[in-house]
């Protein structure tokens, strides 16, 4: 198993969590909470690499 480290910040004006993976083009999120915005990542970084473009 493959391990991103994720970026993460507070939107004050959503209230809402983004995050976003370095160097991963198109492998970023957002959630209500911080467990919410690692599972949609998780689902994005899942997408991606069943993509046979995506290239890490």
């Amino acid at each position: 198993m493959k391990t991103f480290t994720a970026i993460v910040e507070r939107d004050l004006d959503t209230n809402l969590y983004v995050g976003y993976i370095p160097g991963c083009q198109g492998a970023h999120s957002q959630g209500e909470t911080l467990d919410e915005l690692k599972e949609n990542l998780r689902e994005v970084i899942e997408m991606l690499l069943e993509d046979e473009k995506f290239n890490l």
